[in-house]
């Protein structure tokens, strides 16, 4: 690569260019306020952000179940005006699905255990790329329902995957 590539390259914006159409709220909430729009691998950017502020979640005794449901129901219709208007289906800059994935990992886990044994939510976050990636269980089914809640449901039925072994962790700890 010559230096006017490499500059050519470098000059261009890091965001994808169908992510530009999508409407300011539908942006912050389909992309997790940006943890979408981090380069290589959006998806476990996104579980990362997740999993950074579930610590403080569990400090406030915040149980994961209902935020993994209204992040659910509450995302649906900005991932679908953000698909409506970049004309894409589940682009990989939407994140907001495996946010509630990540905290639906961590919905059968007591928050106080959470911050007794903070290395849960590294547990957890593995637990939940493996079903996340890997769509195992009839999980990749969960795909095929139509716009938002495709992108989402397959992300909340992996991290409920998650959850129920991490129940089980959290059983015998």
């Amino acid at each position: 690569m010559n230096k006017q590539e490499l500059q050519e390259k470098y000059r261009k914006p890091k965001v994808p260019h169908e992510w530009r159409g999508a409407s300011l709220p539908s942006r912050l909430v389909s992309t997790f306020f940006g943890a979408g729009m981090l380069p290589k691998m959006p998806g476990t950017w996104g579980s990362l952000a997740a999993a950074a502020l579930a610590y403080p979640m569990a400090l406030c005794t915040i149980w994961f179940l209902p935020a993994a449901l209204i992040i659910f129901f509450g995302a649906i219709p900005f991932v679908n005006r953000a698909m409506r208007d970049t004309k894409t289906e589940d682009p990989g800059w939407i994140v907001i699905d495996e946010v509630c994935g990540q905290w639906a990992a961590l919905a059968f886990v007591p928050p106080a255990l959470i911050v007794e044994r903070p290395w849960l939510l590294v547990v957890a976050f593995a637990l939940f790329r493996l079903f996340d990636i890997l769509k195992p269980l009839g999980i990749h089914r969960f795909e095929k329902f139509p716009q938002g809640w495709g992108v989402m449901a397959d992300d909340l039925l992996g991290g409920l995957y998650a959850g129920i072994l991490m129940a089980a962790l959290a059983a015998v700890l």
